[in-house]
């Protein structure tokens, strides 16, 4: 039994999340952390929410809430919906949390006495209408690199370049809309990242199994132009985590907070800590996971995140670890995600383009979008929601494949055995050549799954259900019945078996569906299986089972074409 950590990216607090936002993390994620429960592995899968920074004040000035208030609300609606998308987190936590106040603070002390903080007098952006320092992202105008018009002040995201506000052409506050901005001095801690290059640098080397979309933001941001660059780490905001050395405050940094991409990261070590805070745990239980020195020697960790996280994940966060001086886990692997884009466009929170969470969960139960967001995960190239896809998946794969094989077995069944396992007839060289074939599949499966190579494991998946029904029709005992009814039921109850089995196998990706199977073949033994003989042969004759209801509608025709018209425009 290995223990794994696993950590997803944290959803921004401003708004409910759309689907490309839960594909690029929190998705696979939780595919993962399930597969690994599956396989007996201690796991502790940990997210919250993002709650500091620009995105969060100005939602809530939008929404005409405190921002405290706001996000707390927000939190909550968060949470509700991980939860219908049936996300497995130990814990959900928020990064305005206490524990987060506490470890962001000590960090930035202990990286001050080791000399890696620097006090940088710069110029920054004044709005003379708000009357305050705007922070990069309070800035918008126009992308000197696309043209895009919305572009903020520290990224574009239509062609996601990293900016300056200083950069952008006709700038204007995102608060007001005022263009009446001026420059003027302020005084900021910066993270001396450019000193830990070549250390950054030797690590990043050896992780040789990452994935080459991670390593290659990683080694661009190292590499690219001037190299590394320090990164200021704090912000002249009312909302965030007040800017203190440890428990000391810090002369010079009155009323500025740390800037939202310092504390969100640390979050995740925070997090775990209000999970053990929960469970009436001491810190042992959560110090085993992140020191080190304190049992997290034996941990493996892995984050989940889209692209746009990587340059964070790869070198500011580690930089902050490692430069602390402390025994602080680091991150074993970086599963990277491209863009999931909308019918020919992006996906969007800003801007409500596209199927939010709480309108996929309002449509169709989660497993119909667990399964396709999956099997077509954006992971070597951006990938594109249709509904025409969408449609063409959910009744090929879950209606026509798996539903059909689940629904005919049963019902066959009961109307020529009863309700129950029937006995009789013996297994020949047609179900050797079957458990042969799923053996070998399964193995394929799970190799793709330790791998996360997301579409490769759904494409298994696929695969071993496409072998269940390739078996029945040549088998076809609904046609063996009225001639050797014996055999027929040997059959029968191998295909019995074989429904429990998918159902064990499935759950990481469709688990509702996969807890309907089991609970059809009333049983509630999930341990997985290592031998596909033994795990056909759990359903004795004279065990009794019920037909499950239908697991997966088809999609209708009339249904695709309301959807695709409901959500051509913005949210």
């Amino acid at each position: 039994m290995a223990r794994i950590l696993i950590t997803s990216a944290l959803p921004y607090i401003n708004g409910i999340k759309h689907l490309g936002n839960l594909v690029g993390s929190q998705l696979p994620a939780d595919l993962y952390a399930r597969y690994c429960r599956a396989r007996g592995h201690e796991v502790m899968f940990i997210c919250a929410t993002d709650e500091h920074g620009t995105p969060a004040e100005l939602a809530a000035a939008k929404a005409g809430k405190p921002v405290d208030e706001y996000c707390a609300e927000m939190h909550d609606v968060q949470a509700e919906l991980a939860r219908g998308f049936l996300l497995s987190f130990d814990h959900f936590g928020r990064s305005s949390s206490q524990r987060n106040h506490v470890l962001t603070q000590h960090l930035a002390g202990k990286l001050a006495d080791a000399g890696r903080i620097s006090e940088v007098s710069e110029k920054q952006v004044y709005s003379n209408a708000d009357g305050r320092f705007l922070p990069d992202r309070y800035i918008e105008g126009t992308c000197p690199n696309c043209g895009y018009d919305r572009a903020r002040g520290d990224q574009c995201e239509n062609c996601t370049k990293q900016l300056d506000p200083t950069d952008l052409i006709d700038p204007r506050s995102a608060i007001s809309g005022s263009t009446d901005l001026e420059v003027r001095e302020t005084k900021h801690l910066f993270l001396r990242q450019s000193d830990m290059r070549d250390q950054l640098d030797k690590w990043i080397d050896s992780q040789r199994n990452w994935p080459v979309l991670t390593t290659s933001i990683a080694k661009k941001w190292l590499h690219d132009g001037d190299g590394l660059q320090d990164r200021g780490i704090t912000r002249d905001l009312d909302w965030g985590i007040p800017v203190k050395r440890g428990d000391k405050d810090w002369p010079g940094m009155e009323g500025k907070v740390f800037y939202v991409w310092f504390d969100a990261p640390i979050e995740y070590i925070a997090a775990t800590a209000e999970w053990a805070d929960a469970q009436g745990l001491d810190d042992s239980a959560w110090q085993r996971w992140w020191r080190t020195d304190l049992g997290a020697d034996d941990v493996r960790y892995v984050q989940f995140m889209g692209k746009d996280n990587v340059p964070f994940h790869t070198l500011s966060f580690p930089a902050t670890l490692m430069g602390s001086g402390e025994p602080w886990k680091l991150v074993n692997y970086i599963k990277s995600f491209n863009y999931l884009n909308y019918d020919g466009g992006q996906f969007s929170t800003s801007q409500g383009r596209g199927v939010f969470m709480d309108q996929a969960l309002a449509i169709l139960p989660a497993d119909y979008w667990r399964w396709w967001l999956l099997s077509h995960a954006p992971e070597s190239s951006d990938s594109e929601f249709t509904w025409e896809n969408f449609q063409a998946s959910v009744n090929k794969d879950l209606a026509d494949v798996l539903g059909n094989l689940v629904s005919r077995v049963t019902k066959f069944c009961r109307s020529k055995f009863g309700e129950v396992v029937p006995e009789g007839g013996t297994l020949g060289a047609r179900e050797t050549a079957l458990m042969d074939a799923l053996t070998t599949r399964l193995r394929a499966y799970e190799t793709h799954m330790e791998a996360m190579e997301i579409r490769k494991s759904a494409a298994e998946l696929r695969a071993l259900w496409v072998l269940g029904n390739e078996y029945l029709q040549d088998a076809a005992p609904w046609s063996t019945f009225k001639s050797d009814p014996e055999q027929a039921a040997a059959q029968i109850r191998l295909a019995l078996n074989l429904i429990r089995f998918y159902a064990i196998i499935s759950r990481p990706f469709i688990p509702d569906a996969a807890a309907s199977m089991m609970a059809g073949m009333q049983s509630d033994d999930w341990t997985w299986p290592d031998t596909v003989t033994d795990a056909l042969a759990q359903l004795d004759a004279g065990h009794s089972f019920i037909v499950p209801d239908v697991l997966f509608a088809k999609i209708t025709d009339e249904n695709r074409a309301a959807w695709e018209a409901q959500f051509s425009g913005q949210r």
